[in-house]
């Protein structure tokens, strides 16, 4: 039986392999056990990725703006 990615957002915080590495911020509608492996599945072989801490209420507010649907990611920002 596959396992439901839940009704939150995960906040997941990239690293690239650049020199110098930049910082991204990525959001997951899955729960945070699955948030970085959905992540590192849209990005290049060779970055990194944690959990990021929660954002503000009003970031949180305009999330609703990204219409994304449970198992999607997207990049925040840049």
């Amino acid at each position: 039986m596959a396992e439901s990615f839940g009704t939150e957002y995960t906040f997941v915080e990239v690293t690239t392999d650049d020199v110098p590495a930049k910082k991204q911020l990525w959001v997951a509608a899955a729960k945070p056990s699955q948030a970085i492996t959905l992540v590192l599945a849209v990005v290049p072989e060779g970055w990194t990725a944690t959990l990021a801490q929660p954002l503000t209420r009003a970031t949180l507010a305009g999330l609703d703006k990204l219409n994304v649907k449970p198992g999607d990611v997207r990049k925040l920002g840049r």
